[in-house]
């Protein structure tokens, strides 16, 4: 999840497999299957696993083995996973491949609880619950991953928001299999992200320069600003 600059596109390409799941103290060591990502990978590649970016360390023709570092477990909820679990895979954007979703990275910014799932008409509306520093970057007809979907967000509050699955999405994803009370990871549209950091840039250069008794003056003066 940390450590690698690949993009996605939040386009799930297939569903793949748990085979095998191995905890030590802090890490995991986790086998998947599947079947269409598996006509270029290489060692080496990346893989998003319900929207975390994983590298490949071992590969057969139709599995692969990632490393699972404790930042990822404590961050995601592949930790989890077990023996038969279903996940949604996709191979790292190819140069000249077509943008379907959105800007989606792999380093998820934590995880949500899906509270409920509405069906209407066609569509089912499904509600997650996350806590205000997520909320902060989600707007209304903004783009939201789930787990690695690449979404757009219906509704936005101060304590959830809500996206509207189309029958392909249900049927081409590991969303609809959940239930009430999952854990799901979330990673905010990355534009926001970007926006807010300059935003507030110099605010945490003064407070971090205060805290430290170097102020903006000190360095003028010593010729370092």
């Amino acid at each position: 999840m940390l450590g690698s600059e690949n993009m996605f596109t939040g386009i799930v390409e297939e569903l793949g497999t748990v085979v095998s799941i191995s905890h030590g103290a802090k890490a995991a060591k986790m086998t998947l299957q599947g079947n269409l990502i598996f006509e270029d990978m290489h060692i080496g590649d990346s893989i998003a696993v319900n929207g975390v970016c994983l590298t490949v360390t071992e590969k057969t023709s139709n599995t692969f083995t990632v490393d699972v570092m404790p930042e990822t477990i404590r961050r995601s909820s592949l930790g989890a996973l077990s023996k038969g679990s279903k996940v949604n895979m996709e191979r790292a954007m190819a140069a000249n491949g077509r943008f379907g979703g959105h800007i989606v990275s792999g380093h998820i910014d934590g995880t949500g609880q899906i509270e409920s799932f509405v069906k209407e008409d066609n569509a089912v509306w499904v509600t997650v619950k996350t806590p205000a520093k997520l909320l902060r970057y989600i707007i209304e007809k903004g783009s939201i991953a789930i787990d690695g979907v690449s979404l757009t967000v219906a509704y936005v509050d101060d304590t959830c928001f809500k996206v509207s699955l189309i029958p392909h999405t249900a049927a081409h994803t590991t969303l609809l299999s959940k239930k009430a009370g999952d854990i799901v990871n979330l990673e905010n549209d990355i534009v926001g992200k970007y926006i807010d950091k300059l935003m507030h840039y110099e605010t945490c250069v003064e407070e971090e320069t205060t805290k430290s008794g170097i102020s903006m003056d000190f360095l003028a003066k010593n010729g370092f600003a």
